[in-house]
């Protein structure tokens, strides 16, 4: 069994299928896993550096692959959300902090909803109108936009600047005009409303590749490989139908093949892909119709500003910060638990960040360094160590009205070819829990049971079980 990739969707499938049995041998061209969830040392700045990543309380496929890797202790939960206007910590700004009561859900965010200062009541009860349409569920069709959806349920112009656009540009990475209703119900359904404990915040305290080689191991533990710089030059159909994957020095020969890359990459390698005789003649199109479907997936990047500071600027981990370019910052220092001493190691969220794409580095962090003195005045009275910025214009995949047709399953034509990566059809959009789910669906795929790795999704609690939802 070969995969092909060491991300997420990669790392997931091959810990799933190792598990059963399976030989596993996985390549990946980077000298370090995690995939676009990676971390690295930065040769100019002498540190190691990545891009936040966080999961979520109903990231039940990507806590269950922690649990069975060790890597549990390696994420921070947190259950209160805190937003903060410009001057927010300043004694007459405001900040509002979302946090579960003891209430029954859905009824455990009311009492913080009630008294978010950032929100006055017009906006609250557009707000709750807007949740009651993900009661029960979210839309089964992707073709309204959110900025429709907004539109359609009258809310206004500041909860969308103070609630809606934060969460969506967090966890869907694009503008509202970008990204369908279907996924921004699914977002509001399994944070706000299904359970009290499906929007707990979890953030990794160590470095992506770090956390994610506890995935690795477990896999080289059940008798796998985990190849590092092990970039693929051909795929090839054997007579026999079993697939020969050759790298620069060696070649590999397994019955089957798990494609596990973002679909950029996907699209180059696909068409020198070499069948059998028998798999062209069985699945003429197929290659015609999955690089259709390629063409019709959009990235949206992602912009990270990397700060290092002398002291301690706030006594946050992480808060929303509304009314500027940046969306979320987050304490890494604090998160990490560095001695107070060793300053603040800072990064801000810029998502959907495609104006960023165009701009100097300089512009980036002026204008960020400008927006973080509104919120923490701190920064005016600390020293700027040193600092970095992270473009990823290939971030993620844009989950665009209209997408899911485009979304290809795991499972392909070509016998023992199958495809893992979050832009596969995950019914989740691009997160690291998607990408775990679709490694996940692969491995199933390829043992002919497609739910048998997959874990339960978080349950419904409190009143909500009384509705039925599940």
């Amino acid at each position: 069994m070969i995969v092909v990739g060491a991300g997420a969707a990669g790392l997931a499938a091959a810990a799933a299928l190792s598990g059963a049995g399976k030989r596993v041998v996985v390549l990946e061209r980077k000298p370090y896993v995690g995939g676009r969830a990676c971390s690295y040392e930065h040769p100019a700045l002498g540190e190691v550096v990545d891009s936040q990543h966080v999961l979520l309380g109903c990231c039940t496929n990507l806590i269950d692959l922690c649990k069975q890797a060790g890597s549990s202790d390696k994420i921070r939960w947190y259950d209160k959300q805190t937003f903060l206007e410009p001057n927010g910590r300043e004694p007459n700004g405001r900040s509002s902090s979302i946090v579960a009561s003891g209430l029954p859900a859905p009824l455990h965010f009311a009492p913080s909803f009630a008294r978010m200062s950032t929100l006055g009541w017009k906006d609250k009860l557009g707000m709750a109108r807007g949740l009651m349409e993900f009661f029960r569920g979210y839309p089964a069709e992707d073709d309204e936009s959110v900025e429709q959806w907004l539109k359609r349920t009258r809310q206004t112009e500041r909860s969308i600047r103070h609630f809606w656009n934060p969460i969506l540009m967090a966890t869907l990475n694009d503008r509202v005009s970008h990204c369908s209703t279907r996924y921004a119900g699914k977002i509001f359904h399994e944070l706000f409303i299904k359970s009290s404990t499906g929007g707990r915040l979890g953030i990794p305290t160590v470095p992506l590749s770090e956390f994610y080689a506890d995935a690795a191991r477990l896999i080289e533990a059940r008798g796998g490989t985990v190849r590092l710089r092990a970039s693929v030059e051909a795929i090839a159909q054997e007579a026999d139908g079993r697939w020969r994957v050759n790298v620069a020095d060696s070649a590999y020969l397994a019955d089957s093949i798990v494609l596990a890359l973002p679909f950029e990459q996907t699209q180059k390698l696909l068409p020198a892909v070499r069948l059998n005789e028998r798999s062209s003649a069985l699945a003429l199109n197929t290659r015609d119709e999955l690089e259709l479907k390629m063409a019709r997936q959009v990235h949206s990047p992602f912009t990270s500003i990397l700060l290092w500071f002398d002291r301690e600027i706030c006594d946050l981990d992480h808060a929303w910060l509304l009314d500027t370019t940046i969306e979320w910052f987050f304490h890494k220092s604090r998160i990490r638990r560095y001695a107070p001493e060793k300053g603040s190691y800072v990064e801000l969220v810029i998502a959907g960040s495609r104006a960023q794409l165009s701009m100097t580095r300089e512009e980036i962090l002026s204008s960020a360094l400008r927006d973080l003195e509104l919120f923490f005045p701190e920064v005016k009275r600390a020293k700027l160590v040193k600092s970095g910025v992270l473009k990823e214009a290939r971030a993620t995949f844009s989950v665009v009205p209209g997408l899911d047709r485009f979304r290809p399953g795991q499972a392909t034509a070509w016998p023992g070819f199958f495809l893992a990566g979050d832009w596969t059809a995950t019914d989740w959009p691009s997160t690291m829990e998607g990408a775990v789910r679709s490694g996940r669906l692969a491995a199933g795929a390829v043992v002919g049971d497609s739910g048998r790795f997959m874990a339960g999704e978080i349950p419904a609690s409190g009143l909500m079980r009384l509705f039925g939802v599940r």
